[in-house]
């Protein structure tokens, strides 16, 4: 059960390493005469200033994240497990900073007709189950954490549906400018975070989690797609994520119907009469 419940917060929830910056020293030569004696005049131009640069990317990065109101959504989502692989749709409704509605429906992890509804707000987690073994349960925001084992809170669910890069910190060790892309790579307490960004727009093009920890060797690879407008923001349509620790699972998001802005589409009711888990 818990693989459901994971798979409905992923969904509900980097390419090659840089290189450190290299700081270059030009110098230039430039000849001027005084009077009829040549002089050699030798002049290091400024350093490059990394923190500003790094300072910039990440403000423009801050900038091109998506703000909202409300969002309402509907999914596709192909899933490849280990010994499964499945298709079904999510229904998603979000008011900012508020709750997040999820409905996942159609066949999942071989069950027909599956009926899976959560709940989330920031303290706060209800998930309610229609098919099979009909419950209730009721947890704390810290259970998104124990499902996962990776440090969801209200916030990072959020930014990843909508799209928005997580896990941004402001400890930058290395960035390579390309002709289209730029690559920053970070150092967090939890994970080093490598994402590439679009160089015109600084959308997110790539997302890599590698953690910390070597021991446990946790990761989560993040491809973002087929943007379109959303208002006045570019919103990635389809997504890619890979996450693999002792195991592997593939999931693919394909956002076939997506508004800002508008009332909720989605309800949540717990049924009376089912059992509390």
């Amino acid at each position: 059960m818990k693989k459901i419940i994971l798979i409905a917060f992923v969904i509900i929830g980097a390419l090659s390493a840089c290189k450190t910056v290299k700081k270059t020293q030009v110098i230039q030569e430039a000849i001027t005469k005084k009077d009829t004696a040549p002089v050699i005049v030798i002049k290091e131009t400024p350093k490059i200033d990394s923190a500003a640069i790094v300072k910039d990317i990440l403000s423009k990065v801050v900038k091109s994240k998506i703000d909202f109101n409300t969002f309402n959504a509907k999914i596709k989502v192909s899933y490849e497990g280990v010994e499964k692989s499945d298709n079904y749709t999510v229904y998603l409704s979000m008011k900012k900073d508020s709750v997040i509605l999820i409905k996942v429906t159609g066949t999942f992890l071989g069950i027909p007709g599956l009926g899976l509804e959560a709940k989330i707000k920031k303290d706060s987690v209800v998930v309610v189950r229609h098919a099979g073994e009909k419950y209730v349960m009721y947890r704390s925001i810290n259970y998104l954490q124990d499902v996962t084992e990776i440090p969801f809170d209200f916030s990072t669910i959020q930014d990843i549906l909508i799209g928005n890069p997580v896990f941004i910190d402001s400890n930058v060790v290395s960035y390579k400018a390309g002709s289209s892309q730029l690559l920053v790579l970070m150092v967090g307490d939890i994970f080093k975070h490598l994402v590439t960004l679009d160089n015109t727009d600084y959308k997110v093009m790539h997302s890599k989690l590698d953690d910390v920890d070597l021991q446990r060797n946790r990761t989560c690879d993040i491809t973002f797609g087929n943007y379109q407008n959303l208002g006045a923001y570019r919103f990635a349509t389809y997504r890619s994520i890979s996450v693999a620790e002792k195991s592997k699972l593939n999931i693919y998001l394909d956002f076939k119907e997506f508004t800002l802005n508008e009332p909720l589409k989605y309800n949540f009711e717990v049924p009376k009469k089912f059992k509390r888990k």
